[in-house]
């Protein structure tokens, strides 16, 4: 493992529960750490969280939690990074989830696969170039965005990645989109 220090001293909160995609998950969190940010997981569970693999339907591995989300605030993170998984409804329903989201509006946000249902109730969608997991892709264009079928998509200050297969694709975008953000904003 080679440890850069572009992104160091980053805090990224990495927003999840018991039911996201694991890839989803360690990837982003991997390459994140690597890159030299520290990585939070904020979830409304206490504890522990288990990650699935989602299309076999099979639970995998346990991670700590790290901020409960009712006590959690964006002014503590530089950055939301936002997994896929069975877990997003439950996230969406969570006591401080849409606030806690929308905190974010002027900081880099990304999210994969089903993250983008997360991003509907803050209005984060309306008239962005969005891509998602192809099942959503109505949901995207019902709140306001454009959906497009690509393995990541960037516009402002928000990165998309489609699905568990585009993880590695994902996961190099976002710590360039961090780091170019960083360069221009540091964090």
């Amino acid at each position: 493992m080679t440890i850069s220090t572009w992104l160091l001293g980053a805090k990224i909160a990495l927003i999840a529960a018991t039911g996201v995609e694991q890839m989803e998950l360690e990837g982003p969190k991997k390459s994140l750490e690597e890159a030299g940010a520290i990585v939070f997981i904020v979830s409304p569970e206490e504890g522990k969280i288990r990650g699935w693999d989602c299309y076999a339907l099979q639970p995998r591995d346990e991670f700590n939690v790290d901020v409960l989300l009712k006590n959690a605030s964006a002014e503590d993170f530089d950055a939301l990074v936002i997994p896929g998984g069975m877990f997003i409804d439950d996230i969406r329903l969570a006591e401080n989830a849409s606030a806690f989201v929308l905190g974010f509006k002027d900081k880099p946000i990304a999210s994969i696969c089903h993250g983008q249902q997360l991003l509907i109730d803050p209005g984060f969608l309306k008239d962005k170039t969005v891509t998602s997991y192809p099942g959503i892709a109505i949901d995207i264009v019902n709140a306001g965005g454009h959906w497009v079928d690509q393995e990541v998509v960037r516009d402002g200050l928000l990165l998309t990645g489609r699905k568990r297969s585009d993880t590695e694709a994902f996961d190099k975008a976002l710590v360039e989109f961090l780091k170019e953000h960083k360069d221009k904003n540091p964090l």
